[in-house]
C-alpha cells in the first residue's frame, strides 16, 4: 500500500529528529520505501529547511551549526531486523549522539542487516563519507566464516564493536568493546526469583540476535550460581506465531510445578499474561514473568517487571572510548567495557515494584 508524500515526509523528520544523522539509503531501509523516493522527499524538505542534505546524509538543521568544522567524525552501524531490535538500538543511538553532541563530534549512521557482507559495506559507505572511527555491532549470527570477521583487523581507522564481545583468539579480540553484560542480567531476573521462593524457573528465548543467545548461554550459569533447577530452554523460532507455543509450553511448566518465566524479549512476553488466562493461569498469581530487553515491558498488562541493558549507556561509553582511541592510538591500552544492566521491578512477578 501506497504511502501519502505529506505521511512519508513527517515519517522522515521524525527519524531525523530521533537519530540526529543518517544516510538516505539506511532512511529508505527503515521506512521499506525506495530510495529514489526518500531522495526525493529529502530534498523537498531540504528547499523548506526542514532538513539538511550532505553527500547522501540528511541531518537536522542545526547540526552544523552545532558541530565545529573541525569536529571528528564519527560512523555508527547498527543492525535492523525486527521491530524490538530496531527500538533497542535506537536507544543505543540515541546515547552515542548525545555523547557526541556533548563532546563535539559529528556523528554518522548506518543501518546494516543480519546478511552476510552487510556490515563490510556500510563500513565501507561510512568510510567514504569521512569517518575517522567506527562503532559497529557486527553481524555474528548468519555466518561463521573466517573472512567475515578477518576484514575487522584491516579496518584503517579506529573501531569499538558495540553490545559484541569477541572470543579469545577471534581476529575482533584486539578491538576495543563495549557492550551489557547480558550474563549478569539473567542473574539478576533469576536471583530475584529464587528471592521470592521459586526453586525452579524456565526460559523462553529466541536465538536470532547476539542478545537471545547471550541470554540463553548465561541461563544454566546462573542456574548453577543459586542452585535453582535448570529447565530444557523453550524455543522461540517464529514471533508470528511463537506466543500461543510458548504459553502451552508455560502451561504445562506450571503443571509440573513451574512458576516462574523469564522471557526474551519483550514482544514476546508482552503477549503471555493473555494467552495464559485463556488458560486458566494469571500472571503473576499463578506465573511470575520476568521479560529481558525492557523495550516496552512497563506497557504490559500487567507491566512486566524486565531486565533492563544499559542502552544509552553503551553508546555514550562508545563514543567516549572511540575518542579516547583517536586521542591517544596504540598508548591506549585495548579495552573491553562491560556494563551491568538493572532489574526493574513491576507487578508481573508477584515482588515489590521499583521506586
Amino acid at each position: 500500500m501506497s504511502i501519502a508524500a505529506d505521511e512519508r515526509r513527517t515519517r522522515i523528520l521524525e527519524i531525523v529528529r530521533k537519530l540526529g544523522t543518517v544516510r538516505v539509503t539506511d532512511l529508505a531501509a527503515r521506512l521499506d520505501l525506495p530510495t529514489v523516493t526518500v531522495r526525493r522527499d529529502v530534498a523537498t524538505l531540504a528547499e523548506t529547511g526542514l532538513v539538511r542534505r550532505s553527500h547522501g546524509s540528511v541531518s537536522r538543521p542545526d547540526a552544523s551549526a552545532a558541530t565545529p568544522a573541525d569536529a571528528r567524525t564519527l560512523g555508527l552501524i547498527v543492525p535492523t531486523v525486527s521491530h524490538t531490535v530496531s527500538q533497542y538500538f535506537d536507544e543505543v543511538i540515541a546515547g552515542a549522539r548525545a555523547a557526541a553532541a556533548d563532546a563535539g563530534a559529528h556523528l554518522v549512521l548506518g543501518i546494516s542487516s543480519y546478511t552476510p557482507g552487510a556490515d563490510r559495506a556500510q563500513a565501507e559507505q561510512l568510510l567514504k563519507s569521512g569517518a575517522e572511527g567506527l562503532m559497529l555491532t557486527p553481524n555474528w549470527m548468519t555466518t561463521n566464516e573466517p573472512e567475515d570477521r578477518l576484514w575487522l583487523q584491516d579496518l584503517p581507522v579506529p573501531t569499538v564493536l558495540v553490545e559484541r564481545r569477541a572470543a579469545a583468539g577471534d581476529p575482533a579480540a584486539e578491538l576495543d568493546s563495549v557492550s551489557s553484560d547480558h550474563h549478569h542480567g539473567v542473574l539478576l531476573a533469576l536471583r530475584h526469583l529464587a528471592a521470592l521462593g521459586h526453586d525452579s524457573v524456565v526460559l523462553a528465548a529466541r536465538r536470532d540476535t547476539w542478545t537471545a543467545m547471550t541470554v540463553r548461554s548465561g541461563y544454566p550459569e546462573a542456574c548453577r550460581a543459586l542452585g535453582l533447577t535448570a529447565r530444557p530452554v523453550i524455543d522461540i523460532d517464529d514471533p508470528a506465531t511463537a506466543p500461543e507455543a510458548v504459553a502451552r509450553q508455560l502451561a504445562e511448566a506450571a503443571g509440573e510445578g513451574v512458576r516462574a518465566a523469564l522471557v526474551h524479549n519483550d514482544q514476546d512476553a508482552i503477549q503471555l499474561p493473555a494467552l495464559l488466562r485463556a488458560r486458566g493461569l494469571s500472571v503473576p498469581e499463578d506465573l511470575a514473568l520476568i521479560s529481558y530487553d525492557d523495550v516496552f515491558a512497563a506497557l504490559g498488562a500487567p507491566p512486566l517487571t524486565a531486565v533492563a541493558p544499559p542502552k544509552r549507556a553503551v553508546g555514550a561509553a562508545a563514543v567516549d572510548l572511540l575518542l579516547r582511541r583517536l586521542r591517544h592510538g596504540h598508548t591506549l591500552p585495548v579495552h573491553r567495557l562491560e556494563l551491568l544492566p538493572e532489574l526493574k521491578v513491576r507487578a508481573s512477578c508477584g515482588g515489590t515494584a521499583s521506586a
